[in-house]
């Protein structure tokens, strides 16, 4: 079985990532998927350290509304991008 630690350190790694990925990408839609998988990593890393009420509200709240409410401002814009 995997350990504790191990487990933090994996989803620590990956919000970094995916972080990076967010602010990096050149396209916007890309950024908005990558600023996704931050914030779901970060609700998983929430309930692995046990803060279950904080874990729901993550991804809830900023993993469902925020990035759907991204993503349809994105398609507003009818693809403009430099």
């Amino acid at each position: 079985m995997i350990s504790l630690e191990l487990l933090e350190m994996v989803l620590l790694i990956a919000a970094a990532v995916f972080a990076v990925a967010a602010v990096e990408q050149g396209r916007l839609v890309r950024s908005v998927i990558a600023l996704l998988g931050y914030t779901a990593t970060l609700g998983v890393l929430f309930f692995v350290l046990g803060a279950y009420p904080v874990a729901i509200l993550q991804l809830l709240v900023y993993a469902g509304g925020i990035i759907a409410l991204f993503i349809f401002v994105i398609l507003l814009t009818k693809g403009v991008e430099k």
